[in-house]
């Protein structure tokens, strides 16, 4: 599959192979300053603000709880589906969420190299 990948990239750079928009018919006109998108970054800051003020009123035994019954139902046999929607209800967080299943099932990491 690589090495596919390889020569159908190579094809496409020494113009053997037409792809539209990239090597045929592609704007290659410069990019004005003014077309460039800028991130407004205290979009982060009041995200925070928020989950924080969310995680000072939420029921924190709830939330609690709702995990502990979560990793004994991925520990077992059991479908996470009502567990998850349960943790949810009570406003755990996702990496609250992610970081028991990561508990249990551990993280994947990828064998080998491609090439």
């Amino acid at each position: 599959m690589a090495a596919h990948a390889y020569e159908y990239q190579t094809d496409i750079e020494k113009g053997k192979r037409t792809v539209i928009g990239v090597n045929k018919f592609a704007d290659n006109k410069a990019v004005k300053t003014n077309d460039v998108i800028t991130a407004d970054l205290s979009v982060a800051e009041r995200q925070i603000a928020r989950v924080n003020e969310m995680k000072a009123h939420r029921d924190q035994h709830a939330v609690d709880a709702s995990l502990k019954a979560l990793k004994e139902a991925a520990n077992g046999e059991a479908n996470l589906m009502p567990y998850l929607i349960d943790a949810v209800k009570t406003y755990a967080t996702l990496g609250e969420i992610c970081g028991v299943l990561r508990e249990v099932f551990g993280e994947y990491q990828q064998g080998g190299n491609l090439f």
